[in-house]
């Protein structure tokens, strides 16, 4: 049975760099033999994390939708972008909201045991790396099994063809690869 790999940015903007990165990363997945699906954040819109509001009105309805999607799939990969050295608000809220405990579920049970695969694209210089240490931390430290590679693409605004591939075949080829490596390791702990 193939595994399933649910790939998204932790971006809502419309031409995002790392909505465009992990659309490659999903097709390395794929190649890999994975069955992929890549989702936009921006249709999980939700409020910020609130505990007063999660005792009141319980998960609103897109971070539960989100929740059910994530719990269906063995493994993710993650475009982030880095905003101020460090993660996007969107992807924190959207790790918050569905990393709660429902009646019934394991404690994190989106996260624990899931294999991610990381990486971003950014018009820095760094390309986002500093933003990832925080991505892998986080994910780590709500039990998922964050893969050892990663990619940050430095000066995104270059690095895209109008097409969505990378301009460096290289860079590309280690963007798929990220997406095939956390293929292949679910297939292996499947097996």
């Amino acid at each position: 049975m193939k595994p399933k790999i649910l790939a998204f940015a932790g971006s809502t903007r419309t031409e995002s760099f790392n909505k465009r990165l992990v659309k490659i990363a999903a097709a390395g997945a794929m190649e890999g033999g994975a069955d992929v699906t890549v989702i936009d954040l921006r249709d999980y819109a939700m409020p910020l994390y609130d505990g007063d509001l999660e005792q009141q009105q319980g998960i609103p309805s897109n971070a539960r939708k989100l929740k059910d999607l994530m719990l269906s799939h063995q493994g993710f990969l993650i475009s982030a972008p880095e905003y101020n050295s460090s993660i996007s608000g969107v992807l924190k809220n959207t790790i918050d909201w569905t990393s709660r405990q429902s009646d019934g579920e394991a404690p994190l049970a989106c996260y624990k045991n899931k294999v991610v695969g990381i990486m971003s694209a950014s018009p820095g210089g760094l390309g986002g790396l500093r933003g990832l240490v925080h991505v892998r931390a986080i994910l780590e430290n709500i039990g998922a099994l964050v893969i050892p590679d990663q990619i940050a693409i430095s000066k995104a605004h270059e690095a895209f063809a109008i097409e969505g591939n990378l301009k460096d075949k290289k860079q590309e080829d280690r963007v798929k690869t990220i997406g095939s490596s956390v293929a292949k390791l679910l297939l292996k702990l499947s097996s």
